[in-house]
């Protein structure tokens, strides 16, 4: 005996209502964040803090019968951060532990962010705390990004709340657009 699917399609007015219920899941273990968690409550961004097994940011659209949601929709999407780009070396220089890391996070699309907007040049230039010779870095992230499919960002600090919750946001949108 065959299932029977069905999607359901969000009106505009639907839609806007669910994405209102969003709320942005921080990983417990991320530091240094408080510049994300002061932008979320000044814009009334929902978040909530839960171990996450991989990534620092992701999204959840919770249980709402009124509005047709009939059980929590995890969001098949992650963003990892990095506060900068030293962080972001001493990373890749384990690259055994980062390896891991992305192909735990490959199994969504994520993002990587870098909290240092000049810190593709930084990494063309070697200006940055480590060693590790530029071109064999810039090959490393380079590689990995094929590799794992994510891409990296470099972004100002104080637009990363902005930028998670969007992305986030936007992800969330268009997987509802498709039907549940």
């Amino acid at each position: 005996m065959n299932a029977i699917h069905y999607h359901y399609k969000f009106t505009d007015k639907e839609l806007k209502a669910v994405l209102d219920t969003l709320i942005i899941t921080v990983d417990t273990r991320e530091q240094r964040n408080q510049h994300i968690l002061d932008y979320f409550r000044k814009k009334d961004v929902a978040f909530k803090f839960q171990t996450m097994k991989t990534a620092d940011y992701s999204a959840v659209i919770p249980q709402n019968i009124e509005l047709g949601i009939t059980r929590d929709l995890f969001l098949n999407a992650a963003i990892e951060r990095k506060n900068g780009v030293n962080e972001l070396v001493e990373s890749i220089k384990d690259r055994s532990r980062f390896e891991n890391e992305l192909i735990r996070a490959s199994r969504h699309p994520f993002i990587l962010i870098v909290e240092d907007l000049e810190g593709y040049q930084k990494i063309l230039n070697g200006n940055y705390r480590s060693k590790y010779d530029p071109k064999a870095l810039l090959g490393s992230l380079k590689t990995f990004e094929a590799r794992y499919n994510f891409s990296t960002v470099f972004i100002n600090p104080t637009t990363s709340g902005n930028y998670i919750f969007h992305s986030m946001l936007y992800r969330a949108r268009e997987m509802l657009k498709g039907g549940i």
